[in-house]
Parts: C-alpha cells; sequence; structure tokens
C-alpha cells in the first residue's frame, strides 16, 4: 500500500508539470588528475536543481515548466541564462520540494537562481557572464547571483580549494576553459571534480532489512546505463528506509572507484533523480 501511494504521488506531480522541448544545455565531463586546468577558471559545484532560462519561461534540465512566483522572474533578462536554483549547502530535499511545488509559495524566498552561464552569447565564459552583471546593474531586487569564478594559476590551488569547499560540506568543484566559445553537449572543456564519483542507474530490486530496519528497505539493487549492477546499502535517512525509491526510478549514488573485480567501491545512496 505504501508502495502504491508513492507511486500515485510521483505520477500526480509529473502529470501537473508542462512539457517542453528539452533545452540543449553543455554538462560536465569528469576531471581527471592528469590534466592541466592552470589558466582556467574555478567555482564551486552547488548541489542545487538546475533552471534554465529560455528568455520567456523557467525549464528545468528536462524541459519541464517551473512554476515561480511571478516576482521571483519579474526582472529576468529577455534572453538564456543557465545556472543552479539554490538555498545553501546540503539542502537539496528542500530545494527540491520548492522547485517541484505547482502553487508556488513564500518558500520561494530561500531561493536563489545561481547562474554560471549566459548562452548564445559571443566570447569567451567571462565575457558572456559580463553581459548578464551589466543587466543586473540596470535591473537590481532579482533571485540571480552569477557564480564567482575564480582564476587557477597553479595546480594546488585546485586542490586546496576543493579541500575547502568539502570540508564545509560542499559538492565539489567545476573547472571550465573561460576561452571557450558557449557549446552544448558533453564538455571537455567543463569538468566536475570531486573527492568521489557519482552515477546514475535504475532500481531493479528493494531488498527487505533486518535488525533495526526490520519491516522497512534494507537495500536496493540497481543497473546502470552500461548494464552494470550494485547493491546499494548505505546512504539512507530513516524516511528513505520507510518510504523507499520505487522499482523502475533513477537514484544518483556515488562512489570510490572500482574493485579489483570492477565492482563499484563504497556505493552510497545520494538521491532519487526525479527527471
Amino acid at each position: 500500500m505504501l508502495k502504491v501511494t508513492i507511486k500515485f504521488s510521483l505520477i500526480c506531480w509529473l502529470l501537473l508539470q508542462t512539457a517542453f522541448a528539452k533545452p540543449d544545455l553543455f554538462l560536465l565531463k569528469t576531471y581527471d588528475d592528469n590534466k592541466s586546468v592552470v589558466g582556467w577558471v574555478m567555482s564551486e559545484k552547488l548541489d542545487g536543481v538546475r533552471g534554465f532560462w529560455d528568455g520567456e519561461k523557467l525549464i528545468t534540465r528536462s524541459g519541464n515548466l517551473i512554476h515561480t512566483p511571478s516576482w521571483f522572474i519579474k526582472n529576468y533578462p529577455p534572453y538564456a541564462i543557465d545556472g543552479e536554483l539554490w538555498t545553501k549547502r546540503g539542502d537539496f530535499e528542500n530545494i527540491s520540494s520548492i522547485v517541484r511545488t505547482k502553487n508556488a509559495d513564500q518558500r520561494w524566498r530561500q531561493i536563489t537562481h545561481q547562474i554560471f552561464e549566459v548562452p548564445n552569447q559571443s566570447g569567451g565564459l567571462l565575457d558572456r557572464l559580463a553581459i548578464l552583471k551589466t543587466y543586473l546593474v540596470a535591473n537590481p531586487n532579482t533571485p540571480i547571483r552569477i557564480i564567482p569564478q575564480v582564476a587557477i594559476s597553479i595546480k594546488k590551488q585546485l586542490s586546496d580549494y576543493l579541500e575547502d569547499v568539502v570540508n564545509d560540506n560542499g559538492e565539489g568543484v567545476v573547472v571550465r576553459n573561460p576561452n571557450a566559445l558557449y557549446q552544448t553537449g558533453r564538455l571537455s572543456s567543463a569538468l566536475k571534480v570531486k573527492k568521489y564519483f557519482d552515477t546514475e542507474c535504475i532500481v531493479l530490486k528493494i531488498l527487505p532489512g533486518n535488525g533495526k530496519y526490520i519491516n522497512m528497505m534494507g537495500s536496493l539493487v540497481c543497473q546502470t546505463d552500461t548494464g552494470k549492477q550494485v547493491k546499494i546499502g548505505s546512504g539512507f535517512k530513516h524516511k528513505d528506509r520507510v518510504n523507499p525509491p520505487i522499482v523502475g526510478s533513477k537514484i544518483t549514488f556515488k562512489y570510490y572507484g572500482f574493485t579489483n573485480k570492477g565492482n563499484f567501491k563504497y556505493p552510497v545512496y545520494l538521491r532519487v533523480r526525479v527527471e
């Protein structure tokens, strides 16, 4: 009965969304420590909900309309901007709850739109962001914030910055080539840097718990896009074990490399990927 209720709630939420064409966005590749990024710029990778403003409306990465209060987007620019809808570190569930609500409420006062890209503009990354900066001077009082980009002069600067972010409960760092023109797709000029890897998988089976998890979910058996199966038993909060992700849903988990047999090392549940 519990699983049916969860599934019904998810279906209801999906039906309430207004679908548009999926936007053509840029995506991050994973940083390789052998790659030199001296001369690039770095910024904190914010763990929020991606919000793409196409000049008229705010939509998700999958093309679903985000129902914001009218005041939130009142002074938005007449051109595209891309960024994370965000509150603070470690607050993803709250952010997701606010953004997914069709009837926007006062909780949107917590949200800022942290911008990392101004698509379809000329010049390098900093030139494109400067266009938005000029706009915000003439059109203040918006939730838009431009994510600071820090120049990398030596390699150690990146590792020190990553350490600071992670130690303060941040997710990681993004490094980008500031001279690259705007492109879409998964780019070699835009990389995510983390102390761990993460990927997504489809839930195949829910295994029952034992001991203190009796009558609750114990672990999940999932399969990645490559066909590799993984059993995930850690990272869940109590409410996740009572109301586990449904079979067929997509979840994100982190891991710390691979074992000698090619299995995911220390897989840990992070969240359900709603979209």
